[in-house]
């Protein structure tokens, strides 16, 4: 029984089209160098004259420590300036490959597009370059974003996520927000920004439309697999791939018998189920149900319309939240605990609770089982294999004492 919340349109929805933006564009939802031609620029990059002076002798930051190693101060200055400078070169370089592909030279030279063109100069691949293309376009109807990254406001990685969703509408709102993010959490936070200023449908549209799977061959003989999956189809892989894990301990490898990283044990399992299918498996998917809206287990945030699509014909759990946004919790007298109050542990801690590590999670009584008869939520943890069993070395060592 899961409740859903529904949601209505909004009139800042980043899927409706904007200046001629193509909704149907390849993986960003966005025009690529054959979209609508830039327009001037908003701004010029901030150039900073950078002040030479002479190091004191008595600066710590500027002498050279022990062993002749430069001194950590030298060290840090010397990559900050060089992190500032990429970061204006980046910029220049978004806008200058917009220009080229509006101008005929790479239609002189033959080249299939500007960015093939930009590819052979540069000696990168073709899709790095059709993403400068598509960056550079987007901040020249973009004017907040195009001039915080001039500016040294914002990193480039920052504004190649924003210019995937936001519009001369949401840019400001938009911006603030990823002022205030870290870059390795900007993609879930806008994610859950999209979600919840979106259509229900037209967002499940978009995500449909933009599902794609590729792969490329690597120098070592590789295969490196990157997909694009709706929410609800990477939960259903990523949970089938848990299961194959779980299922199926690891053993040592090689000659020197090394144990498989969880990686690797992912890897066999997606092996395993391509080759061996997966029809004898029976995995679960999770759903979170909070009044602000609903995700999968790991945080992804989906539509309430797609849950209901899915709900009369899959195997589902929704996890309910309280108020405070706490799971529910649960209890028992049993020794181990059930599923559920797992879901509910796993949910609240996600990491060992010790070190912080997400492999080879276990659910430990703190305090022991063994002290209070019973198991609830309230006294389970997440521990890693290792710091459980330190701790309850620690415990066997201070009774034996």
């Amino acid at each position: 029984m899961a409740a859903v919340v529904r949601r209505t349109g909004c009139p800042t929805s980043f899927l409706r089209s904007q200046s001629g933006a193509r909704l149907d564009a390849p993986a960003t939802g966005l025009p690529d160098e054959s979209g609508t031609k830039a327009g001037p620029h908003h701004s010029e990059p901030v150039r900073r004259t950078p002040v030479r002076t002479q190091p004191s002798s008595e600066s710590p930051a500027s002498a050279p420590s022990r062993g002749g190693e430069p001194a950590p101060g030298s060290v840090r200055s010397r990559v900050r300036g060089l992190v500032e400078r990429w970061a204006r070169n980046q910029y220049e370089l978004v806008r200058a490959a917009v220009d080229l592909a509006d101008s005929p030279v790479w239609r002189i030279d033959n080249a299939p597009t500007a960015a093939h063109w930009l590819a052979d100069l540069a000696d990168v691949a073709t899709c790095t370059t059709r993403e400068w293309i598509r960056v550079g376009r987007a901040l020249a109807r973009l004017p907040a974003i195009d001039a915080a990254l001039a500016a040294g406001d914002i990193s480039y990685a920052k504004a190649r996520a924003l210019t995937r969703i936001a519009t001369p509408d949401t840019e400001i709102e938009l911006l603030e927000l990823a002022r205030d993010t870290p870059a390795n959490h900007l993609a879930r936070r806008l994610a859950t920004w999209v979600r919840d200023n979106s259509d229900d449908d037209e967002l499940d549209r978009h995500q449909q439309r933009n599902r794609s799977v590729r792969w490329r061959v690597e120098p070592d003989g590789m295969t490196v697999l990157t997909a694009r999956l709706p929410p609800l189809y990477a939960g259903a892989v990523t949970s089938a791939l848990t299961s194959g894990v779980t299922r199926n301990p690891p053993r040592p490898e090689g000659p020197v018998g090394l144990w498989p990283s969880l990686a690797q044990q992912y890897c066999d399992a997606l092996h395993r189920l391509v080759t061996e299918g997966g029809g004898g498996t029976l995995t679960e998917l999770i759903i979170h149900v909070r009044g602000d809206g609903c995700s999968l287990d790991d945080g992804t945030p989906v539509t309430g319309s797609a849950v209901e699509r899915i709900a009369p014909a899959s195997f589902i759990r929704a996890l309910v939240h309280d108020a405070e946004g706490h799971p529910v919790n649960a209890s028992g007298r049993r020794r181990h605990p059930t599923t559920r109050q797992k879901r509910v542990v796993a949910e609240r801690d996600r990491v060992c609770v010790d070190c912080g590590s997400t492999e080879l999670l276990q659910y430990d009584h703190d305090p022991s089982w063994q002290e209070t008869g019973r198991t609830v939520t309230d006294e389970l943890h997440l521990r890693c294999a290792p710091c459980h069993k330190r701790r309850h070395d620690r415990s066997d060592d201070r009774q034996a004492s």
